[in-house]
């Protein structure tokens, strides 16, 4: 729908906040509010002035939902992303486009629930519905479901919902400076993991990172390179009626970004097996593992299998690729995605715990093996915000436990000269560089790979991203690379050369 005709259907009321909107919040301090976003090199990687695609306007029965969601979503009881699905379900007639701008609304609260909560004390209505409508003015403008990325935009797409009061309100809170706020309330953090940015990656970028993790994050795909190219994808892509916009992501030599919110599970590339939803970061993982056609390669910890299926592809579905869980939901979740993909050499294997009997039975003849070891997840919290605040300090050392114990079943695997990597999506030094070390220290048949000279044939010119000529890890950061925070370790099996018999 055009503005003008936009403007002609609103209500008198409506139109004359649209006309004012131009007077408020256009200099806004928040960074939050500069779509400009660059990669380590520079690159652009969310075009300054990107167009919002899906054009979305708010309606009263948005906001409802979203007051019928928030008290069970902010209990933390369950994962967010859990508890809106069943929502969903539950309300079988809402549209994608609703149930996009409801669950896009719903992340948003989570990501600045700080920052939300306090602005929430003033205003008129109901705490919920006081949420509801920051969180719906967060996913029209930065969220990218409105006609434009700016504040003044999201209000007006908000003329239909807001009662009396509640539109100068928000001009009000739009206009608010961050920087008067106090730092755990304007980067929304739990004390312990500001705290602990703090340290890691320090005090002078803690603040960049942590204002990286209020952004949705965008969406990646993996161009299925069984089927396509990465380039058909983005000519097919761009093909869709215009309603999304595709470009290369910057780094990973397979991926296409898309600005937009496309229901991409109705497309015909999707049901094709053309392409995968992963992470930019996830993607260059498996270029850690740079599996070889025909080996015998493990992914121990394969969850609903996204990484699998980018180590199958660059197996060109050769050699044997067996994909270990616990969990018997996500690898049934990865039997569709295979069958889409078309590899004929993954075979799913569910395990009892690390220390399973079919390990055993593999033990010395596996070429390499990644360990994508559950952890507190805090390189996703663009993804997953609620577990910033559903994890704690004591959480996490119960998680290195089992990191530590996974990794030690995991290396008894490989044979002689076979490769290991250990990776994880957190930025904490106590589940990534302090895993890795521990398990050098504890077994001395392996030796560390620099993450560098692995990746260097991506990067043959540069610094591989995520490295460092200080230390052999890897590390990606939302804030400086525009992906997911990824840490990996590449180790290296010894081969022991045996000395001859001495004759009698």
């Amino acid at each position: 729908m055009s503005k003008e005709r936009s403007s002609r259907n609103a209500s008198p009321r409506a139109r004359a906040r649209s006309s004012d909107s131009k007077n408020y919040a256009t200099k806004s301090k928040d960074p939050l509010r500069n779509p400009e976003r660059r990669n380590a090199s520079g690159n652009l990687i969310g075009p300054v002035g990107q167009k919002n695609f899906s054009n979305a306007k708010a309606l009263p029965q948005h906001a409802i939902h979203l007051e019928r969601l928030l008290p069970e979503m902010l209990s933390f009881e369950q994962p967010a992303d859990r508890v809106v699905s069943r929502y969903f379900r539950a309300e079988p007639q809402l549209g994608n486009r609703d149930r996009a701008l409801i669950a896009e609304s719903a992340f948003a609260i989570l990501r600045r629930k700080n920052e939300f909560s306090q602005l929430a004390v003033s205003g008129e209505g109901s705490q919920a519905r006081r949420l509801a409508l920051l969180g719906l003015m967060s996913a029209l403008s930065e969220g990218g479901l409105g006609t434009s990325n700016r504040a003044e935009s999201a209000i007006a797409d908000l003329a239909h919902v807001l009662k009396p009061g509640e539109y100068e309100w928000l001009v009000h809170v739009s206009k608010i400076d961050p920087e008067t706020l106090n730092p755990l309330v304007r980067n929304n953090l739990p004390e312990w993991l500001w705290d602990a940015f703090g340290k890691y990656p320090g005090e002078e970028s803690r603040e960049a990172l942590a204002k990286s993790l209020m952004h949705p994050a965008l969406l990646d795909l993996r161009a299925n390179t069984m089927k396509t190219t990465r380039e058909q994808l983005l000519l097919e892509m761009n093909a869709l009626g215009g309603r999304y916009q595709a470009i290369p992501t910057p780094y990973a030599p397979d991926g296409v970004r898309i600005m937009g919110k496309p229901a991409l599970q109705n497309t015909v590339g999707f049901k094709a097996g053309m392409f995968e939803v992963q992470d930019e970061g996830s993607q260059l993982l498996a270029y850690l593992l740079a599996p070889k056609r025909g080996e015998m390669v493990v992914d121990f910890c394969a969850g609903a299998g996204g990484k699998t299926l980018a180590i199958g592809s660059l197996m060109r579905s050769t050699g044997r690729l067996y994909a270990l869980d616990t969990s018997e939901r996500r690898l049934a979740n990865l039997k569709p995605r295979q069958a889409r993909s078309g590899l004929s050499n993954v075979h799913p294997v569910w395990i009892d715990s690390e220390n399973d009997t079919k390990i055993k039975r593999l033990a010395g003849k596996i070429d390499r093996v990644l360990v994508d070891a559950p952890c507190s997840g805090m390189g996703t919290l663009r993804r997953n915000p609620d577990l910033k605040w559903r994890q704690t300090p004591e959480g996490v050392l119960e998680l290195n436990v089992k990191q530590a114990n996974i990794l030690a079943s995991a290396s008894r695997l490989l044979k002689p000269g076979g490769r290991l990597v250990y990776a994880t999506c957190s930025l904490l030094p106590q589940e990534n560089q302090g895993i890795a070390e521990d398990f050098l220290a504890k077994h001395p048949e392996f030796e560390v790979v620099p993450a560098a000279e692995v990746l260097k044939p991506l990067f043959p010119n540069q610094m591989p991203i995520g490295c460092s000529p200080d230390n052999p890890w890897w590390q990606l950061w939302p804030h400086i690379h525009g992906t997911d925070g990824f840490f990996g370790a590449v180790f290296q099996k010894k081969i022991v050369v045996k000395a001859p018999k001495e004759e009698a």
